[in-house]
């Protein structure tokens, strides 16, 4: 009788992507950028509500403000208009879902139903200090140690 195999499920993941420099880049397309080489986003992925979340959570921070889901849904909605863009995704469950993405990855904070960028810093210092200093060292750790268990 075969053996049952559990689902393999990662304790933790991340995608990395490089890309060009953002040489004069619009704000929307330097996020979207940077959703895709975090693995936010697919290549090709018509389907890029994130970049608007994020965004919006960014725009706030930099007032040192938080912001409701319900307040990123608006602003969203009216970020994707202005653009010329399709409202598909805005949905208050998918912004709640792309939001908690970003949670997991660390790059925004949730504290009494408000979000913002972790503790107001810039993008950049919550990369380095949260995912560069700590996420990624653990995770190519794991990967070390099962390069050694096959022999």
């Amino acid at each position: 009788m075969p053996k049952k195999i559990s689902r393999d499920i990662p304790l933790s993941e991340i995608t990395l992507r490089r890309y060009e420099k953002p040489y004069k880049m619009p704000k929307r397309e330097a996020t979207r950028k940077l959703c895709l080489s975090l693995g936010l986003l697919q290549p090709g992925d018509s389907r890029d509500v994130i970049v608007d979340v994020l965004q919006t959570i960014v725009d706030t921070s930099k007032r040192k403000k938080m912001i409701t889901s319900e307040e990123v849904q608006k602003k969203v909605i009216a970020s994707r208009k202005k653009n010329r863009l399709g409202v598909n995704g805005v949905a208050a469950s998918n912004i709640r879902r792309q939001m908690k993405r970003l949670k997991d990855l660390q790059l925004i904070e949730k504290i009494k139903n408000e979000y913002r960028i972790t503790e107001y810093e810039n993008l950049s210092t919550v990369f380095e200090e949260r995912i560069k200093k700590y996420y990624l060292p653990q995770i190519l750790s794991r990967v070390k140690d099962y390069c050694k268990s096959v022999k």
